[in-house]
């Protein structure tokens, strides 16, 4: 329904992918299919393929009306992956999430109403709207991928991955995620406007019939091999990382410590987080190992929701992505 293909900027370069990798060939066709209904956020997109093929969960910050539920929805579809959405409201309970074991009166036994979390892509829409115990309910679905109710675990789908959203510009009534819950999210993404020329291209292609609420109508061709995204997530797990790399991620993580304007910096899980991402990233761009771009280009959506800003520094107007960007310089890049 457009009239141009959108890529991912970090696949241009043809000379850097190996034939044999199928990662590259996936998020060239998720590209290609998505640029049907959405129109740009390659970024965003591109980061959330981060998460999945790294086995993490994101979080998407973004004002209303920046597509992206229909983001979500669209690529589950062309991953050929179940997907369910919550809404999430000040009365929603953990059990509202998980499921419940339900008494059956004639067979005179209980049997389990699953919730919506047992699903592949889980879409948890303003996650900062419910109270901390049913945030809480969502620990161990993304850190284990199962869930326990009435003292039984239960697994969870081998792809189920959490992308969560939530509004930057309204708290009221809010209840800001825990740092313990935020530091379980692989990545945070930062969803923003589109440029003017995009909003016009938005705009053209609602004028000729497009509508997010007959998504069904637009031909989408989802992944022929069911699995592909097993494979994807194999050759981020394979892959090896130079001990220059593992030394430039560490010490990134570690300036992170005692920079003058951090009280509190990342922990352990977020240099592994950076390599994960890292080499997702290189897997997407075509390579079988990660470089120095690699991880500076991961940096921010890793490390923006894992450090904690001192208050003299909130109140000069420091921004934490300032802050990681200065780290990130002032750290030799290895040859």
């Amino acid at each position: 329904m457009t009239d141009s293909t959108i890529t991912s900027p970090s696949m241009k370069d043809p000379t850097t992918t190996d034939s044999k990798m199928v990662t590259p060939s996936v998020a060239e066709h998720v590209f290609r299919e998505i640029s049907k209904v959405i129109v740009g956020q390659e970024q965003t997109i591109e980061q959330i393929l981060i998460a999945i093929f790294a086995e993490g969960h994101a979080l998407l910050e973004g004002v209303p009306g920046t597509a992206k539920t229909l983001m979500v929805k669209t690529l589950a579809r062309i991953l050929g992956l179940k997907f369910t959405r919550i809404q999430f409201t000040p009365d929603l309970m953990p059990s509202d999430i998980t499921g419940t074991n339900v008494f059956n009166i004639q067979q005179s036994q209980f049997y389990l109403r699953h919730g919506p979390i047992f699903t592949d892509i889980l879409l948890a829409d303003e996650i900062n709207r419910t109270p901390p115990k049913t945030q809480a309910a969502l620990l161990e679905a993304m850190e284990e991928r199962q869930v326990t109710i009435d003292g039984e675990r239960y697994q969870l789908s081998p792809v189920f991955t959490v992308l969560a959203t939530q509004n930057p510009i309204e708290y009221e009534g809010t209840y800001p995620l825990p740092e313990a819950q935020l530091d379980r999210f692989l990545l945070k993404i930062l969803v923003d406007y589109p440029s003017a020329e995009e909003e016009q291209r938005i705009v053209d292609l609602w004028d000729k019939g497009f509508s997010s609420k007959h998504l069904e109508e637009v031909e989408i061709t989802p992944l022929e091999d069911i699995n592909a995204i097993s494979q994807c997530r194999f050759e981020v797990k394979t892959m090896r990382t130079e001990d220059g790399i593992q030394k430039y991620i560490v010490e990134i993580v570690q300036k992170t410590r005692n920079h003058p304007h951090i009280l509190y910096g990342a922990s352990p899980r977020a240099s592994v987080s950076l390599l994960l991402c890292s080499k997702a990233l290189a897997a997407i761009r075509g390579r079988n190992f990660p470089i120095p771009e690699d991880v500076h280009d991961v940096a921010l959506p890793v490390l923006r929701h894992r450090l904690t800003l001192r208050a003299e520094a909130e109140l000069d107007g420091v921004k934490v992505e300032s802050v990681i960007s200065d780290i990130i310089k002032s750290v030799p890049v290895p040859r």
